[in-house]
């Protein structure tokens, strides 16, 4: 099933975002010979290695097919998207063969790029249509490409009408900021670098990189490390970077054209990625490292989109070439030990992570890592330890910290140190009191309990305010009411929690309960065998069948 819906995929990017026709197998007639008996059995080792992640693979079998049928339109259309993402050279030679595909003149342009041809590559650039997404992108490229030819001016009187309108102004202040800066204007650049700024008004890594790298060198300094000191509030793991982008913050992040027209497809793959276009967003990204091969905010994105299309293995690779001298590899190196964990390498997982506290003594998020990944495999009195560790590394909690002390506090009350767990849980809920997940945790361990079901009840249900479509936490307060004695309610409630989450056996042996507890026996003994076949935890599952002979609820299912 997974084959299928990603070969579809592989399809849909072939057919939409490469804007070529593609049929679903090599043409019998765009060339008059016979098909060779080999062109198919290639043909389809390609896609299904595309559709696996295997590029790789799936550029040498498609070229092989290519070479034995040279003018299929399919053939090439499909060889090319796997060059492309292998990042392999017979990309640039199959984009000559595809002259109404966006992508390949764009690939066109890219080699005009690197071999210094700026006009050429403006022309080509000018050349895109500018319909649907790419009208966001060929301003910037056709800027960018101005600026290689030495035309600074130029290129900011082509960004203009789009920094003027307020749609996208942000991301083409930036860009016009950043072709001032490299063209030596710096009343200019200060002015866009201010529009752009005001525009994106939640922080990111790399909006924050080049803002206090124009900071510090434009002599303001304190704002620089304002800007940078920001990113941890938005998303924690930016804090084990802070000595990294310091130590660098005096370099320009964008130092040379080339660079700028990578920077554009990074800025755009980060708007298809918001829009869930992730295969476009993978193209684009592509086209930036083909560029700029060191490009660690685009293999970071790359990876974090492999990842999400359940490829780990490529996104360790796409990590594995971010030199070890850029200012952010330490989150790099983060991130891809919890890839190399999902790959099953979990021993250098954690030697990984192991260095990376010895090298970074000050953050707790290797050792907090290192607790996630035990926790995960129910090593909970291993992952308590890792969590002391990395909570002995926070000398000052901030509300980010939040999610060490839950996390130690699970992982105590999985061994069986409830008064330790209840304590990490109300820390946690003091550095931010409205986390649903603590509120849940702690909330649902005491209804399970029988304990402050008053207190629990009003918690889970600010817990549910703020997440009501989660299932987990719709099952809590349904279980709350049950353990309160208001078994309608809990029935309702019960019922809500299935329906978002109809695949989780705890949930529906809740809803068993709740309907034993109201006299709906038939309905109880159906979702506890529905709970039963839903691969429960052992014990749960003891509990179930024995619901199941006694037609009694007995003991509670704990699973939360």
């Amino acid at each position: 099933m997974q084959h299928a819906r990603t070969a579809r995929r592989s399809v849909l990017l072939a057919l939409t975002l490469l804007s070529a026709c593609a049929a679903s197998e090599p043409s019998s007639d765009s060339v008059n010979s016979p098909m060779p008996a080999g062109v198919i059995g290639d043909f389809l080792a390609g896609r299904y290695a595309l559709s696996e992640g295997d590029s790789t693979t799936a550029a040498t079998d498609l070229l092989r097919a290519v070479a034995q049928r040279p003018g299929d339109a399919e053939l090439t259309l499909q060889a090319f998207v796997a060059c492309l993402d292998a990042g392999r050279p017979e990309a640039a030679k199959l984009a000559r063969l595809l002259p109404d595909n966006q992508v390949a003149q764009l690939v066109l342009a890219d080699a005009d790029v690197k071999a210094g041809h700026w006009q050429a590559a403006e022309q080509r650039f000018h050349g895109v249509p500018r319909q649907g997404a790419t009208q966001l992108l060929q301003p910037m490229l056709v800027a960018w490409a101005q600026q290689g030819d030495g035309r600074t001016d130029t290129a900011l009187s082509t960004l203009r009408p789009y920094v003027e309108n307020p749609r996208f102004r942000g991301i083409f202040a930036l860009h016009a900021a950043m072709i001032a800066d490299l063209g030596n204007r710096p009343d200019e650049a200060a002015r866009l670098y201010r529009a752009a700024q005001s525009e994106m008004a939640d922080p990111n890594l790399r909006l924050a990189q080049i803002l206090a790298s124009w900071q510090s060198r434009s002599g303001q300094p304190v704002e620089a490390q304002r800007t940078l000191a920001s990113l941890p509030t938005v998303a924690p793991d930016l804090s084990i970077t802070m000595p990294g982008l310091m130590a660098g913050i005096n370099k320009r992040p964008v130092p040379r054209p080339i660079d700028g027209i990578a920077e554009a497809y990074f800025t755009f793959a980060a708007l298809m990625r918001g829009q869930d276009a992730n295969d476009f967003a993978l193209i684009m990204l592509r086209l930036a490292l083909d560029l700029r091969p060191n490009f660690a905010a685009a293999r970071l994105l790359a990876a974090d989109i492999l990842t999400n299309q359940r490829h780990p293995q490529a996104a360790v690779t796409m990590l594995n070439e971010v030199p070890t001298s850029d200012p952010v590899i330490s989150l790099v190196q983060l991130r891809r030990a919890t890839l190399i964990d999902r790959v099953g390498r979990s021993d250098d997982a954690m030697r990984d992570l192991e260095r990376l506290a010895r090298d970074y003594p000050e953050s707790p998020l290797p050792d907090a890592q290192r607790g996630d990944i035990l926790r995960t495999k129910q090593r909970f009195p291993d992952a308590v330890v890792a969590y002391d560790k990395a909570v002995g590394r926070i000398s000052h909690p901030v509300p980010s910290d939040w999610m060490v002390f839950y996390s130690r506090g699970v992982a105590e009350e999985r061994t069986h140190l409830w008064q330790k767990a209840e304590a990490d849980f109300h820390r946690a809920l003091e550095l931010s009191p409205d986390q649903p997940f603590v509120l849940n945790y702690l909330a649902y361990s005491w209804a399970d309990m029988g304990h402050h079901l008053t207190e629990a009840r009003q918690m889970i249900q600010r817990a549910a305010e703020r997440r009501p479509n989660d299932g987990a936490i719709t099952d809590s307060l349904g279980w709350v009411m049950f353990r309160q004695g208001d078994h309608q309610a809990a029935v309702k409630t019960l019922e809500k929690a299935v329906e978002l989450q109809p695949e989780d056996s705890t949930i529906n042996g809740h809803l068993g309960d709740a309907y034993m507890a109201v006299g709906r026996k038939i309905e109880a003994q159906y979702q506890w065998r529905r709970a039963l076949n839903l691969n429960p935890a052992p014990d749960d599952a003891a509990k179930l069948e024995a619901k199941l002979s006694t037609g009694r609820p007995g003991a509670v299912i704990s699973g939360q």
